[in-house]
């Protein structure tokens, strides 16, 4: 197992936490966006699978669709992700872990029968919106 870098100064770290996982601007667009199509959803439900609990950003129970909306630096956007300057790799490990993190979570829910949706926070509320929801229409008419 890698030991991971020491992180940053804790100015750095405070500015860092500072930043909300929840509720975040690009996270309610969408969710208006989908609530205007008349699509109703459930925000912080908790999946338990059996290797792990996962809590997506937007859930469609029953008809077991999670959607997460990923940062652009958190989740390593090839497009936006600038790495910050740091000796330590501290950021570049983080980032690493979180993409695997990622990967892991969709191939679980996968497994367990779920679609899963990944908005980043740069795409277009509106345009993410009407895939998902073309894509729910779809899945009920077939």
């Amino acid at each position: 197992m890698t030991i991971p870098p020491t992180p940053p100064p804790s100015s750095a770290s405070r500015s860092m936490k500072s930043n909300k996982s929840a509720n975040t601007k690009p996270e309610l667009a969408l969710r208006r966006q989908l609530f205007h199509r008349g699509l109703r959803y459930r925000v912080g439900h908790r999946i338990s699978l059996p290797e792990r609990t996962v809590r997506p950003d937007i859930v469609f129970t029953r008809r077991k669709v999670a959607i997460f909306v990923d940062g652009c630096f958190w989740h390593g956007c090839p497009l936006h992700c600038r790495m910050p300057s740091d000796p330590s790799g501290y950021w570049h490990y983080k980032i690493d872990r979180n993409r695997r993190r990622d990967a892991e979570v969709n191939e679980l829910l996968r497994a367990a029968g779920w679609t899963v949706y990944r908005v980043w926070e740069h795409e277009s509320a509106t345009d993410a919106a009407e895939k998902i929801h073309s894509s729910l229409v779809r899945a009920v008419s077939t």
